[in-house]
């Protein structure tokens, strides 16, 4: 990643505007951009991670896929700000502008610090606790997000890859996770009643007390050395119509029969 120019770096330290500006995919880490002038600049994949942008203005910006992570914006403009699927994981967002601001399908953790006053749970955001009951997560990169306890009801997640994903006690019934990639994530307690799994890759995931009641389907999903699966809920899943446990995974290479029946 290709970083700015030492001329873009004079005029933000100068204090003048670079609105409108493009500055697309450049690596600005851990650099100090405190009280910086992007008004509407494009900063589409940029990476910001550990930067300082306190008091900075980046009101409709477009952040869209930013690597924001651990960055400091105390205090920073991001009204009507663009963040989709932008990653604030342990950012320190506390006194900032957020009117109007689109977080759809950003990433935040638990040490992601949000103004005092903003739902960030029902902003469209994903992590920890968030409200996300019918949203449309269609093939979305969430590998290793945290999810713990997030509200998933009837929640589109069909392709979507949650590898390593911490999904401890989320709720999932009724969820569309056809094609979805599950592989070694955390499902411990998580609820799944009437969740549609087919073709999911549950591959060494934790299912310790998952509750599986009134699946949609599980044909051709991939339960192959998955963790914490109790007799009653293997019995539970091998009861299914036998098309769904014959059913192939073209990704695994195996039929749900024969991962459940794999030790």
């Amino acid at each position: 990643m290709q970083k700015p120019s030492p001329e873009i770096l004079a005029a933000i330290k100068a204090g003048v505007a670079l609105n409108h500006e493009d500055l697309y995919q450049l690596n600005f880490s851990g650099l100090d951009l405190q009280g910086a002038n992007l008004k509407k600049a494009n900063l589409i994949g940029v990476n910001l991670a550990q930067a300082n942008l306190s008091e900075a203005d980046l009101s409709q910006a477009d952040l869209r896929g930013a690597d924001l992570s651990q960055a400091v914006l105390k205090n920073a403009n991001l009204q009507g700000v663009c963040l989709h699927r932008a990653d604030l994981s342990g950012a320190d967002l506390s006194g900032a502008n957020l009117a109007g601001s689109k977080l759809q399908v950003s990433r935040y953790d638990s040490q992601t610090i949000f103004p005092a006053e903003f739902a960030y749970k029902s902003s469209g955001a994903v992590g920890p606790g968030a409200n996300l009951n019918g949203a449309y997560l269609n093939t979305a990169n969430l590998r290793n997000a945290d999810l713990q306890g997030a509200n998933m009801l009837g929640a589109y997640l069909g392709g979507a890859d949650l590898t390593g994903a911490n999904l401890k006690g989320a709720r999932l019934s009724s969820a569309d996770l056809r094609r979805a990639f599950l592989t070694g994530a955390y499902l411990r307690n998580a609820r799944l009643n009437g969740a549609n799994l087919a073709s999911v890759d549950l591959r060494a995931a934790d299912l310790t007390d998952v509750e599986f009641d009134h699946l949609e389907s599980i044909a051709g999903a991939d339960f192959s050395n998955v963790q914490g699966l109790s007799k009653e809920n293997r019995s539970r899943l091998l009861s299914q119509p036998m098309e769904e446990l014959d059913a192939w995974n073209s990704f695994t290479r195996s039929t749900t029969r024969a991962s459940l029946q794999r030790d």
